[in-house]
């Protein structure tokens, strides 16, 4: 196989009929020209990239090569036989360089006007009604060696007889060492594209990824460009931006037009694009390709230049039955920007230079510096308007089974060209060292950590149950695990003990699951558990578990319900889009705070309920991927809706009470692209029937009753009134609103970057049947309860410090009562 691939290589090299030359466009004071055009005698063209480089491949080595540029003379070069590498310096013209504006309407604008009018016509997914195609993707980090100073190559120069040492940075030449002869990271991918009903979906027929046997499915859904051209969104980077031919897109880019070049034998119109917007990082820049006949885009160059510059290029077949330019080639690339700090990265730093200015002395070089990200897709097999089946349309990303174990003949089959020796070699370095590193094991277990797990052989050790503290139990010490994938794939256990410092009492659980579907991630579960809870608390059952080195909140809890019980429950993600559990329970309840029950002319101080609950998730705008392992979420998009319904079962094994329980949360979240986040919270729940204190809601308070401010300091919560106290309010129904609104990091000192949050939350609610509940003292929320704050979070090491004010009609009598100081800490891993 070895030998065929290598023949493969030869033949395809020895038959390739074109040379490979580069090189670089800049003005006369050295600055790069970006997207400068770079036109042969045989008519191929390019642009240069965002540093003004380019590459072109010429089928003769003796020819011509015309450069132009916006507002400068262009210039024709000849090639040269031995010659590669070609820097190029433009000389400004001394006209007039400002747009002509003719009858108050830019040429340019009128163009891309025009553009916009004609997408429903130009758009693939919505001028064809079906449409299928394969891809191949390879994807390299690697870097020039071309680029690491020369000096580290040599370890002494000698002059007039006398040996002059030279000072070698080992590091740097070690990289360039390693970067010669391979790449640092390479994956391939081969997919199938398939478009029906207004939705595509992407099915990975085979992946490879150097180093591991298993694919990574998280590296697989990262999106990096978006497929197609004419979405109002054009994301990069899974970052979204404004695309500069939406609808709205006029009134927030400057248009100009560059050229007039042919592109697939068809005049086009060279259009640059850059936000109007002068804050860094405010919208995309780039070039569009924009076909004279039906303004449809015949190439797209998108680029966006910050801490990263990361730039997107999407390529065209023009196809005359279907009189539609199809996408044929797209190019992806990370390059680093200019920042005046440094970024760490798991334990990594990636570097970077401020701006450049007068008094700013640039820092040496090191091997980081020249490091770029590339992903190449070239499509093939495409087919329109055939009538395509697609299996599990709702599903954004599926990957085959046996996707990670395709053979060698596969990849040489679907390759646009064999794999170079550079490229084979990252395989062959890069699977070894894996081994010997034992990195897929490594990854495995960070997977486990960061979800608050260390794997022990079969067991996966619970790091939340190792300890914890409350004001009920004190310190409480226990040990829980679950079985993994090494005990078996298809049933696991899981058990956890504890035991509480101050009650004095030992909790356990045990429980045992069986995986009845692993496509739909169906799992049948039952356990029994002897633990606490905090009283009147809100849990959803289909919450994703969230590990955190602390829990803040329940530090703070004082009072509990002791519960013993079994439950068997299904979970499942068998309905599109959602994730759901069905359970049944039978529960005996015992408050331990000083509370009685009043129903059916009785005082009950302790109860038994027997309870059906449906759980749904619902995130109809997220998009979905099917992997070997089961169903998961790869791209979390907002608004989300949870719903849970709860109803007891009258005479079934011994309950008390008749009633029932409605809980909802819908979440919205949206980040800008200056680096600012908006976060909308509303929940709320609706208790119906005869239903304990326990059982009800506190609308979750985090505040201690202590008599000055600093006496009530503790740590902050997530969506927690801060201001409210511990056992204050309780109701039978609810409704909660918490709006949140952080800022960019402030730049105070160099290692003193907070991040200022403004934090808005207010609650109304209702008590039914009041009379029943004897024993505490408590508010109702008929009036609403508001507070507002601010955060500074991340001032340093993760330490932050949030201030807030309660105000309207529960305001209290004393002004530094309604004031309450919390410390918060944010756990950055770099992520």
């Amino acid at each position: 196989m070895r030998l065929f691939c290598l023949l493969t290589l030869f033949f395809t090299l020895s038959i390739q009929a074109q040379f490979q030359i580069n090189g670089i466009v800049t003005d006369s004071e050295n600055k790069p020209l970006p997207f400068a055009t770079i036109t042969t005698s045989e008519t191929n063209n390019t642009i240069t990239d965002v540093d003004g480089k380019f590459i072109l491949n010429v089928t003769s080595k003796s020819g011509v090569f015309k450069v132009s540029y916006i507002g400068f003379h262009s210039v024709v070069i000849s090639l040269q036989e031995a010659k590669k590498f070609y820097p190029v310096s433009l000389v400004q013209k001394t006209d007039d360089l400002q747009e002509v504006i003719v009858s108050n309407e830019n040429p340019a604008l009128t163009i891309i006007k025009k553009v916009i009018a004609s997408k429903h016509n130009n758009n693939p997914q919505k001028k064809l009604s079906t449409f299928e195609y394969k891809t191949y993707n390879k994807l390299i980090v690697t870097a020039n060696p071309d680029s690491i100073q020369g000096r580290i190559d040599s370890s002494a120069v000698y002059k007039d007889l006398n040996k002059k040492k030279i000072n070698i940075d080992s590091s740097d030449y070690k990289f360039k060492e390693i970067i010669s002869r391979q790449h640092l990271f390479q994956t391939e991918k081969v997919s199938q594209y398939q478009f029906g009903n207004n939705k595509l979906k992407e099915t990975v027929l085979g992946t490879k990824i150097a180093g591991f046997k298993n694919p990574i499915y998280e590296v697989i859904a990262f999106n990096l460009q978006s497929i197609s051209i004419y979405d109002n969104k054009y994301e990069l980077f899974e970052t979204k931006y404004e695309n500069p031919i939406s609808n709205t897109a006029p009134s927030s880019y400057n248009y100009k037009l560059l050229d007039t070049v042919t592109i697939k034998g068809r005049e086009t119109f060279m259009i640059y694009f850059k936000n109007k917007h002068k804050r860094k990082a405010s919208g995309l820049e780039g070039v569009l390709y924009i076909d004279k006949e039906n303004f449809a885009i015949a190439k797209a160059v998108m680029r966006i230049k910050g801490v990263l510059d990361i730039s997107g290029i999407h390529e065209f077949d023009y196809v005359p039955n279907e009189k539609i330019w199809f996408q044929s080639n797209t190019t992806f690339k990370i390059v680093k920007g200019k920042n005046d700090d440094d970024i760490k990265i798991l334990g990594g730093t990636i570097q970077f230079d401020g701006d450049i200015s007068e008094d700013f002395e640039p820092r040496k070089k090191t091997a980081s510096d020249f490091t770029y990200l590339i992903s190449e897709s070239n499509n093939f097999d495409i087919h329109y308007n055939n009538p395509a089946v697609i299996s599990n349309p709702s599903l954004y990303i599926e990957i085959k089974d046996d996707a990670g174990e395709k053979p060698e003949y596969f990849w040489i089959k679907n390759r646009k060209e064999a794999l170079d020796y550079k490229s084979q070699k990252t395989y062959q370095l890069l699977d070894s060292i894996s081994v010997s590193n034992r990195i897929e094991k490594k990854l495995g277990f960070g997977r486990k950590i960061i979800n608050g797990y260390i794997p022990v052989g079969p067991v996966d050790i619970d790091l939340k149950k190792i300890i914890s503290y409350n004001n009920y139990e004190g310190f409480r010490l226990g040990l829980g695990g679950v079985t993994n994938e090494k005990f078996s794939k298809h049933f696991r256990l899981e058990s956890y003990t504890a035991y509480g410092t101050k009650d004095g009492n030992l909790k356990y659980n045990i429980g045992a699951g069986v995986l009845l579907d692993r496509y739909t991630n169906t799992w049948l579960n039952g356990s029994y558990t002897d633990d606490v809870r905090e009283i009147a608390s809100t849990l959803f059952a289909v919450d994703k578990r969230v590990f955190k080195i602390y829990d803040p909140r329940p530090i703070n809890i004082s009072t509990f319900y002791h519960y013993t019980g079994w439950k068997a429950n299904v979970q499942t993600k068998i309905i599109p889009k959602t994730e759901a559990v069905i359970e049944l329970a039978r529960t005996y309840v015992e408050p331990k705070f000083d509370y009685l029950f009043y129903y059916n002319d009785q005082l009950y101080s302790s109860y038994i309920m027997t309870t059906a609950m449906i759980s749904l998730v619902w995130a109809p705008f997220s998009d979905f991927m099917q992997t070997p392992t089961g169903r998961t979420e790869s791209d979390k998009r907002f608004p989300r809706f949870t719903f849970q319904y709860t109803q007891t079962l009258p005479g079934v094994l011994d309950n008390d009470f008749s009633f029932g329980k409605i809980d909802f949360k819908t979440e919205y979240e949206k980040k800008y692209l200056n680096g600012q986040k908006t976060s909308l919270l509303l929940q709320g729940g609706y208790a119906m029937g005869d239903v304990p204190l326990t059982h009800l809601y506190n609308t979750m308070p985090n505040n201690l009753n202590k008599e000055t401010i600093i006496q009530r300091i503790t740590f902050a919560g997530r969506n927690s009134f801060e201001t409210m106290f511990f056992n204050e309010f309780f109701s039978s129904q609810y409704v909660f609103f918490q709006a949140k609104h952080g800022f960019k990091r402030l730049q105070i000192l160099k290692k003193v970057r907070p991040s200022v949050v403004l934090v808005t939350r207010m609650a109304w609610g209702n008590m039914n049947k009041p009379e029943q509940h004897v024993g505490p003292v408590y508010k109702t929320l008929d009036k609403g309860f508001f507070e507002s704050g601010i955060e500074l979070n991340k001032i340093y090491k993760g330490f932050g410090l949030g201030g807030f004010y309660r105000y309207g009609p529960n305001q209290l009598p004393g002004f530094d009562d309604n004031i309450a100081v919390k410390i918060s800490y944010v756990l950055d891993l770099g992520l």
